[in-house]
């Protein structure tokens, strides 16, 4: 009798299937958005590294020009802020803005 509700206490309850569902879509929905998060975090690292590369040089970024940097979030537009840093010779210049 103790060995039949040890092996019952055991068991895993069985889920109606809209507890099934239900788990599902929260799983789904929980790998969305930490897969969202990490790209935020990508994101921010490049605008980052943007504005890194313009301090160094010594090219100075308005409020807005700073703002703008970190709220893109397209990473092949940081991207190629990135490389137009690297040799711009001002702000205007890798925000292909007219100077």
């Amino acid at each position: 009798m103790a060995l039949d509700a040890k092996t019952r206490a055991q068991k895993k309850p069985s889920r109606m299937p809209e507890e099934q569902e239900f788990i599902a879509t929260m799983h789904n929905t929980w790998e969305k958005a930490r897969e969202l998060g990490r790209a935020e975090g990508r994101a921010e690292m490049r605008a980052g590294n943007v504005l890194i590369v313009l301090r160094v040089r010594g090219i100075a970024v308005p409020d807005a020009a700073r703002e703008r940097i970190l709220a893109q979030r397209d990473p092949d537009q940081l991207e190629r802020w990135l490389e137009k840093a690297v040799v711009a010779a001002s702000i205007d210049e890798v925000l292909d803005e007219p100077g």
